[in-house]
């Protein structure tokens, strides 16, 4: 699925800033919102592109960065789920 899209285009065409679409391919951070603009962008279902291999044959750089992400961003979404659970729980303790 190889668009040949910069950055800059992949930002205007998701409706996106230039640096959210920098920081999405560098910093593998992105919002709910960001990684449903570029799914539909990209035409590839949000489950789809959370489990893309990163060294999948065919895949640009920005789809294994997307990949990456989408990885990185549900670790991250458990780590800080978990988090607050245990800091309600010895908080509630507490009381």
């Amino acid at each position: 699925m190889a668009r040949g899209w910069t950055q800059q285009q992949l930002a205007e065409i998701a409706n996106l800033s230039l640096r959210t679409v920098q920081r999405v391919e560098t910093q593998s951070v992105a919002s709910n919102e960001t990684v449903s603009a570029l799914s539909a962008v990209l035409e590839i279902p949000r489950t789809e592109l959370m489990t893309l291999s990163p060294n999948q044959p065919g895949q640009t750089e920005a789809e294994r960065s997307m990949g990456r992400l989408l990885a990185a961003t549900a670790l991250l979404g458990a780590a800080l789920g978990s988090g607050i659970t245990v800091f309600l729980m010895v908080w509630l303790g507490d009381s």
